[in-house]
């Protein structure tokens, strides 16, 4: 078994200038992650027999970035039984909130945790996917704390002078 906990998927190859952040901060966290290009509407066959294998692979959380219709991380949740983080990416029509309301208004029972759109929400996926490694792994957990930490630092020493 491999050491990917984290399958980052793309409905398209432009969403990769925003989910480059997603990446970095797997990164920071020290996360194997696969990444890989498929849509729920172009390719569906082949995005759910992904999401089928993904458990089987060692996967713990899926994170899908889409724009537009942005059903992808609504057919990754429906599929199988890891949790989904969807991010909603900007479009050219709504400015994103078509995405947004895309990946939010998923039925009962199959549920997307949904971030911001954009990059603010391609960094969180990855800080929400690092938490949810972290409840059952004490390393992660404590590196998700520091981060928490990091941050809190830097907004208190901020100044505007």
């Amino acid at each position: 078994m491999s050491n990917v906990q984290v399958a980052v998927i793309m409905g398209s190859k432009s969403d990769f200038v925003d989910v480059k952040e997603t990446l970095n901060v797997l990164d920071e966290f020290g996360i194997a992650y696969e990444v890989k290009i498929l849509s729920a509407h172009r390719t569906p066959d082949e995005t759910i027999a992904y999401g089928r294998g993904a458990y089987d692979r060692g996967i713990k959380c899926i994170i899908a970035a889409a724009g537009g219709a942005a059903h992808l991380a609504g057919v990754l949740a429906g599929c199988q039984s890891l949790p989904v983080i969807g991010i909603p990416m900007k479009s050219a029509t709504m400015d994103g909130l078509d995405s947004l309301l895309s990946v939010v208004q998923m039925p009962a029972g199959v549920p997307v945790a949904t971030v911001a759109v954009g990059k603010a929400g391609c960094k969180n996926a990855a800080v929400l996917a690092a938490t949810m490694i972290g409840a059952f792994d004490t390393k992660m957990h404590a590196k998700v704390v520091q981060y928490k930490e990091d941050m809190k630092r830097k907004v208190l020493e901020s100044t505007l002078d």
